[in-house]
């Protein structure tokens, strides 16, 4: 099979099918279906966002073609079950941009309204495929969950359903942190956290944060910070007492070590 370069994406299609042809194709490949492999395929995505944060294009050239593999992978159990070809799906996405930008192969108005005319096309769209479907419709439930919970109080907000300003929220907060203290069970812990995180990520919303690389970044302090500080105790760190690491801590904190 010849693997010379092409921007036609019919050479990896036709890796894929000799990969699940059935007789002669990969045990692997072939014993896969849609949910053994949508891991993978949300893995991929997330090895996109990492290189795309390193800044390594070396990287993000090899992930965009795993997260493209994946693609092509769906599209070939789709088409064996019957269901649809990598080519339809090529179709649908092209002929949906086409139609979410008017201002821009039609004449549907100013470029500066295209995220404006975007959103309305797509509650349009919603709404034909199943009109008593509710606002909320279409917020992927496998999506992470501070994401999910962003995407649905913004559906819910457009319905007017919203604080009206941040003290609002902040009260709400005030009021789960409350909820959190006085939950007595398991369950009951679990659900209150839940709501809090939810709140949490409301403030977010309406400071105009993206709660997702918020914590992202909370994360990689976290992490900067406590390899310092393991940095400074030596092999000795774990068996510090707790108030020597909480020294340590305030000084990396203090000093922002990074090292």
């Amino acid at each position: 099979m010849s693997t010379a370069s092409s921007t036609d994406i019919m050479p990896l299609a036709r890796v894929m099918a000799r990969l699940r042809d059935p007789d002669s194709g990969c045990p692997w490949d072939i014993a896969q279906d849609f949910a053994s492999i949508a891991p993978y395929t949300i893995e991929e995505a997330y090895e996109v966002a990492d290189a795309i944060a390193r800044d390594d294009m070396s990287a993000l050239k090899e992930e965009l073609g795993d997260l493209l593999l994946q693609v092509v992978f769906h599209s070939r159990m789709a088409e064996q079950a019957g269901h649809f070809r990598l080519q339809d799906v090529v179709d649908a996405i092209t002929a949906k941009m086409i139609r979410r930008h008017p201002h821009i192969f039609g004449n549907g108005g100013c470029r500066e309204d295209g995220h404006a005319q975007w959103e309305a096309i797509k509650a349009v769209e919603r709404a034909e495929k199943d009109p008593d479907r509710s606002a909320l419709a279409g917020v992927a439930i496998a999506l992470p969950a501070l994401l999910r919970a962003e995407k649905l109080q913004k559906r819910a907000a457009r319905m007017g359903f919203d604080w009206p300003d941040l003290n609002g929220v902040m009260d709400k907060i005030a009021e789960e942190i409350d909820e959190v203290r006085d939950a007595t069970t398991s369950a009951e812990q679990e659900e209150e956290v839940g709501d809090l995180l939810f709140a949490v990520v409301n403030l977010a919303r309406h400071m105009k944060i993206n709660p997702e690389k918020a914590l992202h970044e909370a994360n990689r302090k976290f992490d900067r910070r406590f390899r310092s500080m393991e940095s400074l105790a030596g092999d000795d760190f774990a068996a510090l007492p707790l108030e020597d690491k909480e020294a340590l801590w305030k000084q990396v904190k203090r000093t922002g070590q990074q090292s």
